[in-house]
């Protein structure tokens, strides 16, 4: 919306109909921007209106299904079966699924809202064990009952719909695919039948979507990863990537990025057990928030020890170690060591989501007056970190969860100067209630890559709580004893994810200096093999990542074997450059040029050591 009124105002964009005189612009921009609302408003009625429409239909092919419930959701919807009382689709059964849901659209089926008593939706609702568990727990809480029917089809669900489905655009919506899902999520409830759904308000958005869904699987990083011989996994570590040598070359050459410029501006490395008995974590308040998603060891003995799943209470140990006085702040603890979270099964996703990982981490021991300046200083490593990979980026400010320690006053004085931090940076925005961390308010990082998708990998944690648990103190300027306050932040977030965004953002096309293989030397034929060994020789002493093609193929195999591995260069070597000690760089994004290997190492030490 605020987007649309720029654009309106703007006096070279605003429509004709605006620039007539008694047209107030600003009026007319906050019209538009409500009816954008009611939009998006829409586009959730209709996908939760197909997510019942499709329950109606499966009720038709299906009749001893069990229903479970529908909701829209980004891009579409979904509604859960139980088909484990009779026959239950396939994946070639959506299209007949997906013609009796258009049936219903083109007889412009009505969506009508009516109430039920708990008795009488008790009685109706009796061969649905699902949704006789939802309706006593509306009941429990004194809820009233609401119910949408549409045709014959009668559902549990407190709306809003579509009047009707005529408001439904013919071809904008399809049935994607098939899924298990838990009941309510919980994987000790039965594993339903998930049927997914897009839904958008034209034809052409839907087209436009499968467009990006497509390029999406073409830069799959798992497939990319699998292809430059980046990562694997293995089924005796669910969740846990082996990085094979290239890869491990991208992901070193990432660290020590981080590396080399946080220590420019005064980060201090540390490195901590991977293993703490239960006590930190009880301490830090981990093993009452956090302990389902850890891995726990018992070693018998009364010693029970947690793996650790993040480095915070370990930067407060550190701290605590020292004696620290007021001009020891901004004290800027950093660390890359591996942590590991139960992440369930389901949910694991290559490099997305991953059970062992490690984070670009650091804690910032700051006092309350340095929470502005501290912002800032993190703010512009976002800046440099993300434009040296071309990568757009905003903010997501999240606010106090249910499930929180400390006094609300003082969470309250953290969002609020987290927002007047965010305001005055000038940065778009948004707040996510009640995203926050357990200990304290955060500001996440969204970024979006090439195919507009938004995808969450730093954040930048205010916290109050953990240096009052484990009683930290520093010396104030008036020998007074002071509680600090510390600034939990990463900026790549973990570096897997961070690698699999990179990997799909880029399509493995990575920048010279990122690059596993940054030169590829093909001699046209055996004849040129030995000068091709000096060529590739003389590259590798001078730090260049160079891989020498030494087979039989024809120059044509060769090539297209190369381009597979995606170098920024491949150097051709024939008859002419033997002869005039020179040779010809081709560029993966084309063309080629001829010059001498002297001058080729010059041309891609500049760009490797300016991070083109």
């Amino acid at each position: 919306c605020d987007l649309l009124k720029d654009l309106i105002n703007h006096p070279g964009l605003r429509p004709p109909l605006l620039k007539k005189e008694g047209i107030n612009s600003q009026i007319a921009s906050e019209s538009l921007a409500m009816t954008f609302k009611k939009h998006m408003a829409s586009i959730e009625q209709i996908r939760h209106s197909l997510a019942h429409i499709l329950a109606a239909v499966v009720k038709k092919q299906y009749p001893r299904a069990k229903l479970g419930i529908g909701p829209a959701i980004e891009n579409g919807f979904y509604y859960d079966f139980d088909f484990s009382d009779g026959p239950a689709p396939t994946p070639d059964d959506l299209k007949a699924l997906e013609k009796g849901m258009f049936s219903i659209v083109n007889k412009k089926v009505a969506f009508n809202s009516e109430e039920l008593s708990v008795p009488e939706a008790k009685n109706y609702f009796k061969d649905e064990p699902y949704k006789l568990e939802l309706i006593g727990e509306l009941e429990t809480k004194g809820e009233k009952l609401t119910f949408f029917r549409n045709d014959d089809f009668l559902d549990l669900c407190a709306g809003p719909h579509i009047k009707d489905a005529g408001e439904i655009a013919s071809g904008s919506f399809k049935l994607e695919r098939l899924a298990g899902a838990y009941w309510k999520g919980d994987e000790k409830n039965k594993m339903l039948t998930r049927i997914y759904g897009l839904a958008f308000a034209t034809k052409e958005e839907l087209t436009a979507y499968e467009t990006q869904i497509e390029e999406a699987k073409k830069r799959d990083h798992k497939k990319i990863g699998h292809d430059l011989e980046l990562f694997m996994f293995h089924e005796t570590a669910p969740g846990m990537p082996y990085w094979l040598p290239k890869g491990l070359i991208l992901y070193n050459e990432l660290v020590n990025y981080w590396r080399v410029e946080h220590q420019k501006l005064g980060y201090q490395e540390i490195s901590s057990p991977l293993v703490n008995k239960s006590d930190l974590w009880k301490i830090s308040g981990h093993w009452d928030h956090y302990k389902d998603d850890m891995f726990i060891a018992d070693m018998g003995e009364n010693e029970v020890y947690g793996i650790k799943p993040m480095n915070c209470p370990n930067a407060m140990v550190v701290f605590q170690s020292r004696q620290v006085s007021y001009k020891d702040l901004p004290l800027r603890l950093s660390d890359t060591d591996r942590l590991h979270r139960y992440e369930r099964s389901g949910t694991l996703n290559g490099l997305l989501r991953v059970r062992s990982f490690q984070q670009d981490d650091s804690h910032n021991f700051i006092s309350e007056d340095m929470i502005g300046d501290e912002y800032e200083h993190i703010f512009q490593i976002c800046k440099d970190f993300y434009g040296i990979f071309g990568l757009e980026y905003s903010f997501r400010l999240g606010t106090r969860p249910e499930s929180f320690l400390g006094e609300k006053e003082v969470w309250d004085k953290a969002e609020a100067e987290l927002k007047k931090i965010l305001e005055r940076s000038g940065k778009k925005y948004i707040i996510a209630e009640g995203d926050g961390a357990f200990y304290g308010p955060k500001i996440d990082i969204v970024m979006k890559d090439c195919l507009g998708r938004d995808w969450q990998l730093g954040t930048l944690q205010l916290d109050f709580q953990l240096p009052r648990r484990f009683n930290l103190e520093y010396t104030d300027r008036d020998g007074q004893k002071k509680t600090p306050v510390v600034v939990h932040r990463v900026i790549y977030g973990s570096l897997e994810r961070f690698i699999g965004i990179l990997i799909e953002h880029t399509a493995g096309n990575f920048p010279v200096w990122l690059s596993p293989v940054q030169v590829i030397v093909l001699p046209i034929s055996d004849k040129q093999l030995d000068y091709a060994k000096v060529v590739s020789d003389t590259l590798k002493k001078a730090g260049i990542r160079v891989e020498l093609d030494e087979s039989n193929e024809t120059l044509g195999k060769k090539i297209r074997n190369a381009k597979v591995q995606k170098p920024p260069y491949i150097l051709v070597i024939g008859a002419k450059e033997e002869e005039e000690k020179m040779i010809t760089a081709e560029k993966r994004e084309g063309g080629s040029e001829k010059m001498s290997t002297a001058d080729f190492i010059t041309k891609l030490t500049e760009e490797i050591k300016e991070r083109k």
